[in-house]
């Protein structure tokens, strides 16, 4: 009688990743591009901007619109981080708001109004430069507002809650 032999056929080495595997994940899934070939912010990436600046904005996106059944906002055109959304949205980005230096430096080498708020050109502005020099850093804030590395919104606590708080603001 023949021996049994397993169906699976044995990788000769496998202690070694395949090529192309990140953190020992098969097929693993292509991040998408953050910038596009001239070095400005891809689309995706714009409207991953636009959802995470309409949460903080002054004022208030009007309505949510949905996309890969989930819903993204968009801000109005108008639309401003004052300093108040700012902080709100380093404190969920980065854990602090920003001190005040580094918003003397948003308000002197970005696109802010007269006020000295935040633009969404300006924002855009943070995030085309940051993501030249750090890419990771920008996949981190990502993840942070509930993107993973497709671009795609995905369903977190922090996202639910946040929606929670969106929802009142379009009840009223």
């Amino acid at each position: 009688m023949a021996p049994h032999i397993d169906s699976r056929i044995q990788s000769p080495r496998p202690e070694t990743p395949e090529p192309s595997s990140r953190q020992g994940r098969r097929n693993p899934q292509l991040d998408a591009q953050l910038l596009d070939a001239d070095g400005a912010v891809s689309a995706k990436l714009e409207r991953c901007l636009r959802h995470i600046f309409a949460k903080y904005c002054t004022p208030c996106p009007a309505r949510p619109r949905k996309h890969d059944s989930i819903t993204l906002l968009t801000p109005p055109d108008d639309a401003i981080l004052d300093a108040t959304g700012l902080d709100a949205w380093a404190r969920d980005t980065n854990g602090a708001p920003f001190s005040e230096e580094t918003k003397e430096e948003l308000r002197e080498f970005l696109d802010v109004t007269e006020e000295g708020s935040l633009t969404f050109k300006g924002f855009m502005q943070i995030y085309q430069l940051q993501t030249e020099n750090d890419e990771e850093e920008t996949w981190r804030d990502l993840s942070n507002h509930g993107f993973d590395r497709t671009l795609a919104l995905v369903s977190t606590r922090r996202e639910d809650e946040a929606e929670s708080t969106h929802i009142s603001f379009f009840a009223s």
